[in-house]
């Protein structure tokens, strides 16, 4: 047990953790990982993408180590591979953000076929059970760790145009649930951060139709969308000791949206 002296903030340091960022080095992935990085852990980046090596430089500015491995995380078995590089190269596995995904939208419905379906449902929710199932075999034995899986509003809501992107997003906070309760027991804690309407590049064309950006701003009580660095705290939170009884939680992060 501990005394409420106990608590510094020494609690939201990663000094020492070495975490995987799926898709670590663009999008919202590159700001998990620079969050994640300036809270003193280690960056292990499994990504499809080319940054230019932007991600790395940032990461490493923050006098911590940044590793990217190339490949597909859809591919079964890979994620294997990539949990255990990341123990080759950095000694463990202590964190681990689900953060790579796609949307793919048809405006018929009736266009959204299996094709579109097995893609994103393969991405955005197969492959983080893999990597989840992946880690757990080090999270189990050492009696500690961290899972954060990138939910949505659309954990929460229908939504229009791709009947995969909600379902998958579903899956992955019913995912988060159930990984919780099988995996508490052994100190490890497994949340959602389900973002809300953010400035991204995959949001700018919403953004630069007045009627859209109008729709979307009348929805959130904070009256203007997210930016990246909104995110940030919340990740360094849910990957430190400050919420180690913090589990099975989606935290959303969405200005308000869900409450309007």
């Amino acid at each position: 047990m501990y005394n409420i002296t106990d608590f510094n903030m020494n609690y939201f340091s990663l000094a020492g953790k070495n975490a995987i960022v799926t898709g670590g080095n663009t999008g919202l992935g590159q700001a998990f990982s620079l969050a994640l990085a300036t809270a003193g852990a280690n960056i292990f980046a499994p990504t499809i993408m080319d940054d230019n090596g932007e991600t790395k430089k940032l990461v490493e500015d923050r006098n911590v180590k940044m590793e990217i491995m190339v490949g597909d995380i859809t591919q079964k078995g890979f994620p294997k591979k990539i949990v255990q590089e990341c123990v080759n190269k950095f000694g463990s596995v202590d964190i681990l953000v689900n953060c790579a995904g796609m949307c793919i939208n048809r405006p018929n419905v009736l266009d959204f076929t299996r094709d579109e379906w097995d893609k994103m449902i393969a991405l955005n929710l197969t492959a983080a059970f893999e990597m989840s199932y992946e880690v757990a075999h080090y999270y189990i034995p050492q009696k500690s760790g961290k899972i954060i899986n990138i939910c949505s509003m659309f954990s929460f809501l229908g939504g229009q145009w791709s009947p995969a992107y909600s379902a998958s997003k579903h899956g992955i906070a019913g995912l988060t649930k159930a990984y919780c309760d099988e995996l508490a027991q052994f100190n490890v804690q497994v949340n959602g951060i389900a973002p809300g309407y953010f400035a991204t590049p995959i949001t700018k064309d919403t953004r630069a139709n007045p009627e859209s950006n109008q729709r979307v701003l009348n929805h959130i009580p904070t009256n203007r969308w997210g930016d990246t660095h909104d995110l940030m705290g919340a990740t360094v939170f849910l990957a430190s000791k400050a919420s180690d009884y913090v589990n099975g939680h989606i935290l959303c992060v969405d200005g308000g949206y869900l409450v309007r």
